[in-house]
């Protein structure tokens, strides 16, 4: 009876550790996310942790810590600079369906850096990633299987230093 319908007791300092690792994972998480929206440069795990810690953020040891992830970073935009760092994608979409499709596409890309429209329409843009389903689901469709969405970079960030002048 015990073994099959009984619960593991789990000591006090087991799950004390289970959460704070569970803590440091959603820290992770965002830190690998997110950037500063002004400088684009990515905020460190400990930055992220101690802003966690501002806020009162409680692990909920039930849910996925991706989940979490993505819930704490809503909750920290309220307090500090933060937002999601962009994904920077290529379309090629055939030229019947571009023009029209671009419309389309136009309210779920950020920036687009570049365009080009020969035989089919080229775009290199930046994306929100939370869109980025609904986009891979709009040119499928739209296109028949014709156009192609390729990831160029998971997330756009600057690296190196600073320069100052």
């Amino acid at each position: 009876q015990i073994l099959s319908k009984g619960e593991l007791q789990v000591s006090d300092k087991e799950r004390h550790t289970q959460l704070e690792q569970m803590f440091r994972d959603i820290a992770t998480i965002v830190a690998d996310k997110c950037v500063n929206p002004e400088t684009k440069r990515p905020y460190t795990v400990i930055l992220i942790e101690r802003a966690m810690k501002d806020i009162h953020y409680s692990v909920k040891p039930h849910k996925s810590t991706k989940q979490q992830a993505l819930e704490v970073i809503r909750q920290l935009k309220e307090t500090m600079q933060i937002e999601r760092a962009h994904m920077r994608l290529r379309f090629i979409l055939p030229a019947k369906e571009g023009k029209k499709l671009k419309e389309k596409l136009k309210p779920l890309i950020k920036v687009i850096e570049n365009e080009d429209f020969h035989e089919q329409l080229e775009i290199v843009c930046l994306i929100d990633p939370g869109c980025f389903r609904e986009i891979d689901e709009l040119i499928r469709s739209e296109t028949k299987g014709k156009g192609t969405l390729e990831v160029l970079s998971l997330k756009d960030v600057e690296e190196g230093d600073e320069k100052l002048e």
